[in-house]
């Protein structure tokens, strides 16, 4: 369009010049022809329009948004057509309490109230996108700006309302799954009503207040050493089973020898421990009692 009207002011002056006695008038020729130059090649590319892979154009003519999409490629549009483009890609809204990681600067987490009152601070990531065939009514029914009029406010609406249903510690451990699945599928039912898709949402992080945290933190420790002592316990007993088996066994077979060990057999062990002794290779003076009185002396 730019170039359609530097080509018409063009072509003007060239007939101003040519009707006027200037010293311009020279100028009169390439000011036409460069002109009808500019207004034909102006005219030219507002009648081809070219959609990039993963976008869809919506046409609009005098302000009125025309029915059905252009898909990505080149087309031949009427030049008087205006191409608005939708991004159809699945495309993220992060919200977070980090500075620079989200679409906000600064502080953007979702704070909410628990139902035991106390605050917690919420970092969320919406995937979705736009639906292709649904593009012209999003633009004449919401615009372009349709992350922060309708993304953006459902989204930390359906957080805040959903959250005062659960204490603090279950937002944050046992029942975050069912949190998350639960303002996805009302989120989800928003968005395809005003022509988008919920593809997934993300619950990246739950801040507690610090005084809950250190709460929390403290039973760990302490289930951590009950633990520890139930498993010293149960070592020790452990231990005392196996030394009241050991005692029993040593009791019993003190018994059993106590009771079938005659003098003629101690007599007899003697011997023989004697014997092996006398034999062995080493010097040796053994002194052995003969009968009740007599000793008698073996040496090698």
């Amino acid at each position: 369009m730019i170039l359609f009207l530097a080509g018409i002011v063009a072509i003007f002056f060239g007939f101003k010049f040519a009707s006027a006695n200037f010293p311009q008038n020279k100028l009169e020729k390439p000011l036409k022809f460069g002109g009808l130059g500019l207004v034909v090649f102006g005219i030219a590319s507002t009648c081809f329009v070219s959609i990039e892979p993963g976008e869809t154009g919506v046409m609009v003519l005098f302000g009125k948004v025309q029915p059905g999409t252009i898909s990505s490629g080149l087309h031949f549009i009427n030049p008087l057509i205006e191409v608005q483009r939708f991004d159809i890609r699945t495309q993220n809204y992060t919200m977070s309490s980090v500075h620079d990681e989200g679409d906000k600067q600064g502080d953007d987490a979702i704070r909410v109230l628990t139902s035991d009152g106390l605050e917690v601070i919420i970092d969320l990531t919406v995937l979705y996108k736009v639906r292709e065939d649904q593009a012209p009514r999003i633009l004449r029914e919401v615009g372009i700006n349709y992350q922060e009029v309708i993304i953006r406010p459902i989204t930390r609406t359906k957080i805040r309302d959903n959250a005062v249903g659960y204490d603090a510690v279950s937002l944050y451990s046992s029942r975050r799954d069912e949190f998350q699945t639960k303002i996805f599928n009302e989120i989800q039912k928003i968005l395809t009503s005003r022509g988008m898709e919920l593809e997934q949402l993300l619950v990246r992080n739950i801040t507690l207040p610090t005084s809950v945290k250190q709460a929390i933190e403290s039973k760990i420790n302490a289930e951590q050493e009950s633990q520890k002592m139930q498993y010293v316990l149960t070592k020790e007993k452990q231990e005392a089973d196996r030394k009241r088996v050991e005692a029993q066994g040593i009791a019993d077979y003190q018994k059993i020898i106590s009771t079938n060990l005659t003098q003629n057999q101690l007599q007899y062990e003697m011997i023989k421990a004697q014997k092996e002794l006398a034999t062995s290779p080493n010097a040796k003076v053994v002194i052995m009692g003969g009968g009740k009185d007599v000793p008698f002396i073996l040496n090698n």
